[in-house]
C-alpha cells in the first residue's frame, strides 16, 4: 500500500559499494522497503527493492526475501510484515532495509537479525509535485512561525538566523545560495502586508534554549474516551 504523504522524510539511495562495505562478509540478506517516504522518493519502493536484490545476486550474495512495510517508522507495521515474513528473514543473516533511519531502527528493535541501512535520511520534505521535495521544517521544538509570518528562518536561511536579514542578500537573493529568495526580506514582506511589522521591528529574538531538546525524544498522548 503507498500513501500519499504531503510532508515526510526525504531520502537518497547509498552507494552501493557502501552498503557492501557496511555488510562485511554477509552472503545472505532479507530485504525491507517502506510503502510510504522511501516508496515516494524511489529509495525503497517493490521496484528498488528488485533493483537491490539484482546487484546482490550478482555479487554472489543470496536474497532470502522482500517485503514492503506500509509505514516503516510505525514499529508495530515493521513487526507485523517481519513475523509475515519469519521463515524468510530467519533464512538471513541480515536484513537490508531501504528505508529511513527511524525506520532502520524500527527494524533493528523487532528482530535478533542486524540491520543495515541501504538510504540516507536528509530532511523533512515537503512536496510540490511528484519527486520535488523542500525542507522548511527543521522540527526545533521551538517554533517562531507565529512571528515570521510563517516562514521558518531556522530552516530556510542558511544562516539560520533568527534576526535577519543579514544584509548581504543581493537582489533579493540569498548571498549564500543565490537560487533562493532571501527569506527574512520574504518575511518583512508579508509582515509589512498584513500590517504586523512590529512583529519584525520591535522584537529581538534571544538564542534558543535547545536544553529542552535532548535526544532521544517521545510523545505519549492519552486517548480521549470515545475517540
Amino acid at each position: 500500500m503507498v500513501y500519499n504523504a504531503p510532508a515526510m522524510i526525504i531520502t537518497k539511495k547509498k552507494d552501493f559499494e557502501e552498503i557492501l562495505f557496511a555488510i562485511g562478509d554477509t552472503r545472505s540478506l532479507f530485504l525491507l522497503g517502506c510503502g510510504d517516504c522511501a516508496t515516494l522518493c524511489k529509495t525503497g519502493g517493490e521496484p528498488e527493492l528488485k533493483e537491490m536484490s539484482q546487484k546482490l545476486v550478482a555479487k554472489g550474495i543470496a536474497v532470502t526475501g522482500t517485503a514492503v512495510v506500509p509505514a516503516a517508522c510505525h514499529e508495530l507495521d515493521t513487526k507485523r510484515v517481519l513475523r509475515k515474513h519469519k521463515d524468510e528473514v530467519d533464512k538471513a543473516q541480515a536484513v537490508l532495509a531501504l528505508i529511513c533511519g527511524a525506520g532502520v531502527q524500527s527494524v533493528g528493535d523487532n528482530t535478533d537479525k542486524p540491520a543495515y541501512s541501504g538510504c540516507d535520511s536528509l530532511f523533512i520534505g515537503n512536496s510540490k509535485r511528484q519527486l520535488h521535495y523542500y525542507e522548511k521544517c527543521s522540527a526545533c521544538g521551538e517554533c517562531v512561525l507565529n512571528d515570521t509570518a510563517g516562514l521558518c528562518p531556522e530552516t530556510r536561511c542558511p544562516k539560520s538566523l533568527l534576526n535577519g536579514p543579514c544584509g548581504g542578500a543581493v537582489g533579493g537573493k540569498c548571498e549564500v545560495n543565490s537560487e533562493n529568495l532571501c527569506v527574512w526580506i520574504d518575511i518583512y514582506n508579508r509582515l509589512k502586508k498584513a500590517g504586523k511589522l512590529e512583529n519584525l521591528l520591535l522584537k529581538i529574538s534571544a538564542p534558543k534554549d535547545n536544553s529542552g531538546l535532548a535526544k532521544p525524544q517521545k510523545l505519549e498522548l492519552k486517548r480521549e474516551p470515545g475517540r
